[in-house]
């Protein structure tokens, strides 16, 4: 199956290339050129499409190299023969023919834009960021409309950690394209707010903080932050609210903050609040977390017996493998019967035991309750094997 896929990848890859190898012997065909040379172009351009047929991509990318090498003239061509090299990884060779094409006085704004960015994707290939940097960056002077450019240059100032340059880069890429850039624009100026925070300079952090609200309004990152940065200038009131509304804009995101806002509510003598705060998030997240979080106030508050009733209850619907041990816990510090206890515990593991799949596939991880030949997912044959915590033998 691998290999076939691949096989056609290659097919893929390379059937535009035979188009332009075709339209190229066409185009000589039409100018004033012998007709032993268009019928040996035409010769090699046959050959390379029946290599590319009998699926044999390593001949084709070489007749094709050679059709493209007879025209040297052409800026298409020059292009697309520096693409084929950087694609088989000989950036050197792509990097010395796209200089060449750059350095050409007679190519009109459009064509220096293109060989401009290919030199500069040359470049991001071989790990040459600061040249990248420098064409991309002469790219965007060149042509205010290079959103090309204005995207790799994004993806380099990550990589080198400059979050102002990646911020400044992509506000342009979405004043230039319309396209919404504010969620990447957030995780930036979330990534400067913990630079700040770690350096102490709260000010600076909160105003990250801010700006990266500005840009995403429901940015679930930069209301962590705000929550751990209020608890560290110790203003538990703010950052109870920050956490609180990260839990209401995504409820997935509750285990990363319940450790940190539990505290806080205790500290600001809130339990109530506290207690309301897991009740409604119980309501809407379906993990074993807000539960609890909330047995331990009821024990706390209410005593085992109630804690370990209320556990044995919630986990009937949300079964659980950390609830199973709480419980069991709790069953050791009341001393409860433990035959009630035994059958709580049958329930919930059977119910594990529906939910989880059998079997797996091991080839792109698709779970399932019944065994297939076939797997659903990436339909590899005799990949789905039973889990071992399934085997019974």
């Amino acid at each position: 199956m691998l290999q076939f896929v691949n096989q056609w990848f290659w097919f893929f890859l390379l059937l535009p290339l035979a188009a332009w190898s075709g339209w190229l012997i066409g185009r000589r065909g039409g100018e004033r050129h012998s007709d032993t040379q268009v019928s040996r172009l035409s010769t090699t351009y046959f050959r390379g499409l029946n290599y590319l047929l009998n699926e044999q991509p390593d001949k084709a990318i070489e007749v094709f190299l050679r059709i493209a090498e007879l025209d040297k003239d052409t800026f298409e061509t020059q292009v697309a023969l520096g693409h084929l090299f950087r694609r088989r990884g000989e950036v050197d060779r792509a990097i010395r023919l796209h200089q060449a094409l750059v350095q050409r006085p007679d190519l009109s704004d459009q064509q220096k834009v293109q060989a401009l960015l290919a030199l500069g994707e040359d470049y991001m290939r071989s790990g040459l960021l600061d040249r990248a940097e420098t064409v991309f960056s002469d790219l965007v002077r060149l042509d205010m409309r290079a959103p090309q450019a204005l995207k790799h240059l994004i993806g380099i100032y990550q990589a080198e950690r400059d979050w102002a340059k990646a911020i400044e880069n992509a506000t342009r890429f979405e004043e230039i394209t319309s396209e919404p850039m504010g969620k990447l624009v957030a995780q930036f100026e979330c990534e400067l707010a913990d630079r700040h925070r770690a350096a102490g300079e709260v000010e600076a952090a909160r105003a990250a903080v801010a700006r990266a609200y500005e840009a995403d309004a429901n940015s679930v990152r930069a209301g962590i932050l705000e929550g751990r940065i209020e608890l560290d200038d110790g203003n538990d009131a703010a950052a109870i609210r920050a956490f609180e509304r990260v839990a209401r804009i995504d409820a997935d995101y509750l285990p990363e903050i319940l450790p940190q806002l539990l505290p806080a509510y205790e500290r600001v003598g809130d339990l109530s609040g506290a207690r309301s705060f897991l009740t409604e998030m119980i309501e809407h997240y379906r993990g074993v977390a807000p539960v609890l979080a909330l047995t331990k106030m009821v024990e706390s508050e209410e005593g085992v017996t109630s804690a370990r009733t209320y556990l044995a209850q919630q986990l009937k619907d949300r079964p659980s493998v950390r609830g199973e041990a709480a419980l069991i816990d709790l069953t050791l510090a009341d001393g409860g019967d433990p035959a009630a206890t035994l059958e709580d515990l049958k329930h919930i593991t059977d119910q594990l035991l529906v939910r989880n799949p059998s079997y797996r596939c091991n080839r792109c991880g698709f779970g399932a309750r019944a065994h297939h030949w076939q797997c659903p997912s990436c339909k590899e044959w005799g990949s789905i094997k039973p889990l071992l915590n399934y085997a019974v033998v």
